[in-house]
């Protein structure tokens, strides 16, 4: 029979410093009541189920490893949305929450919303637990400099290209993982061979270069990517291209995870081919300079 169940209630895209509040709640509750801690997430965002396409921030599997492995969940479930998308949010309480996974402690967000046309609210929650004996906690919003944390502002700063402020109000580094693939094979020729990455539905960062870490495996490696339409080349679409000047390998079929770090300069087009070789080896170093002085600093404390 399934233990009895504190359940942390959210779609956790991108689990930043406003998750972190509502997912410690939710590990102290269960330690103090042994109770299994579980993280209740979606399989897709709930606005792209309702028609509005939205980019993620995180992928299932990266939501998982970091609600199990930062925030100690034991348990990480992921409902079928449009499976649930038109069930009464009274039911939604009975029938899953109650009846499928056992809960005996809620913990959602101050905007929490369920069940169809998303009338359940946290307060509406917060009376039905109590009705029912069920303990629940509404966390209120986070603030970071007076901005509330969320990941709709996480987006904004990303598609802006801000990726060092947007790393604060993730409590890490923005990350795209992805699929090493063939490009045009210019970079080759030009003596800095880029890595091409298909990073599905995640959210692209705005275009232009920046300092980025590249995860290859175990090891992580100074990188510059560019974010953008390769205008000196004539490239056609947005491509996600990344230099790892320490890398001798081959990356090609290879999954990669880019940590984004630091904005460089916008993508511009330049003069010549010789002028943009230059530019990028320039960038590479400005990469190692930045981590450089990251690892002096964190070694002095």
């Amino acid at each position: 029979m399934q233990i009895p169940t504190a359940i942390a209630l959210g779609f956790f895209d991108g689990v930043h410093l406003g998750h972190a509040a509502l997912l410690r709640q939710t590990r102290a509750l269960a330690d103090a009541r042994g109770l299994r801690a579980l993280a209740l997430s979606f399989d897709v965002h709930p606005q792209t189920a309702l028609g509005h396409p939205t980019p993620l921030l995180s992928t299932p599997a990266m939501r998982e490893a970091l609600l199990r492995e930062e925030f100690g969940m034991d348990a990480v479930e992921f409902l079928h949305f449009a499976a649930l998308m038109r069930m009464p949010w009274r039911q939604f309480f009975e029938d899953v929450l109650l009846g499928q996974y056992r809960a005996r402690k809620l913990v959602c967000g101050y905007d929490y919303r369920f069940g169809a046309g998303g009338e359940g609210t946290a307060e509406a929650l917060a009376a039905l637990c109590a009705e029912r004996g069920i303990g629940c906690e509404i966390v209120p919003p986070v603030k970071l400099d007076g901005q509330v944390v969320s990941s709709t502002y996480i987006r904004k700063l990303i598609s802006q290209g801000e990726v060092a402020e947007a790393a604060r109000f993730l409590g890490r580094p923005y990350r795209l993982v992805g699929t090493v693939i063939h490009g045009s094979g210019l970079g080759r020729t030009m003596g800095v061979p880029t890595a091409n990455l298909a990073s599905g539905d995640l959210l692209l960062p705005g275009r232009g270069v920046y300092i980025t870490r590249a995860h290859v495996g175990e090891t992580a490696w100074s990188a510059v990517t560019n974010v953008g339409t390769k205008p000196t080349l004539d490239g056609e679409g947005l491509s996600v291209e990344s230099w790892l000047p320490d890398y001798g390998g081959d990356l090609y079929g290879k999954t990669v995870a880019l940590d984004f770090c630091q904005y460089l300069r916008p993508e511009r087009k330049f003069a010549s081919v010789e002028a943009l070789r230059a530019e990028i080896v320039n960038n590479a170093e400005q990469a190692r300079a930045y981590f450089a002085a990251r690892a002096e600093s964190e070694g002095s404390l």
